[in-house]
């Protein structure tokens, strides 16, 4: 378990708070996303949890392990994995297998079982047939499964991934979030901090930063629903909840809470009372209309 207690940091150049009383325990399997705009203190808050930052005052403890204990800071950190925004500074070798037998290396484990955690961490990501190449000639999202191997490699019980998909393409995003789900059902605990709302979405909980303090805890769906309030902390709603709330905005009476694409259908479906066409309509009154699917002339929609 990770327990964050009144945790307060400060850079020594700056006056100002960069975590203001943070206070967050996070239980073991869980997915948690932390959310908020560029300078809430996301990537100040991660860099606590495997001791690469100090608290100015408060703890973070890990398993039991204070990360003010510097003798117990190679256990913390084998126990937490670390993937930032920029897998380059996280790369060591001159080839993926080399760069992935870095970490169970340094543990001084037996040659064999660091062979067969190489071997299974880049099978893992998809990275297999790859391993004798150079690390650098890979593309960006492939550099950031890359790492995740690395992390895999070490068989940690927590993952933290800072901003992990933001400089992705499309494809690459759906990667790296589909072995984050993997991780998961793996029973490895996953702290994702991104500002991007549909990354956050497959996550057990949202937790909100802004100004170096959270604001906001809870399950995803009760998160995106606050559409007008996620605006007003400069953030993006996913475009499900987004859609949803202009609905309601114009008397379509459907629930907040839906995020997904299966969520709004079903949401839409049940506001109708059919699933056969029926299309939800709102204005000052209610009404819905239902157009047979091998009517309606798909040719304008």
């Amino acid at each position: 378990m990770i327990s964050i207690e009144e945790l307060l940091y400060r850079y020594a150049e700056d006056s100002t708070l960069a975590l203001d009383g943070i206070s967050l325990a996070i239980g073991e399997g869980e997915h948690v996303a932390l959310v908020g705009p560029n300078g809430c203190g996301k990537t100040t808050l991660v860099k606590h949890l495997n001791g690469l930052l100090v608290p100015l005052a408060g703890n973070v403890i890990i398993d039991g392990m204070n990360t003010r204990d510097r003798t117990r800071l190679a256990e913390i950190r084998r126990r937490v994995g670390m993937i930032f925004q920029n897998p380059d500074n996280q790369i060591v070798g001159m080839t993926l297998e080399e760069d992935v037998a870095f970490g169970p290396g340094n543990l001084r484990l037996p040659p064999v079982e660091i062979r067969d955690r190489v071997d299974k961490a880049l099978a893992a990501v998809g990275l297999a047939p790859y391993r004798d190449r150079h690390p650098h000639t890979l593309s960006g999202g492939e550099k950031q499964l890359l790492a995740l191997a690395g992390i895999l490699a070490m068989d940690p019980r927590y993952t933290v991934l800072d901003e992990p998909t933001s400089s992705l393409d499309p494809a690459a995003r759906s990667k790296v979030l589909a072995m984050m789900t993997g991780l998961k059902l793996r029973g490895i605990t996953i702290i994702h901090a991104t500002h991007t709302m549909e990354d956050a979405a497959s996550a057990d909980r949202v937790v909100v930063m802004d100004k170096g303090r959270i604001v906001a805890d809870g399950a995803p769906s009760s998160i995106f629903g606050r559409v007008e309030w996620l605006k007003d902390l400069g953030l993006a709603p996913p475009p499900i909840a987004e859609l949803l709330w202009r609905l309601r905005e114009r008397g379509v009476a459907i629930e907040p809470g839906a995020f997904t694409i299966e969520e709004a259908a079903e949401a839409l479906a049940q506001l109708s009372g059919s699933s056969d066409g029926c299309v939800a309509t709102g204005g000052g009154s209610m009404a819905t209309s239902c157009i047979a699917p091998e009517d309606r002339d798909w040719t304008h929609e």
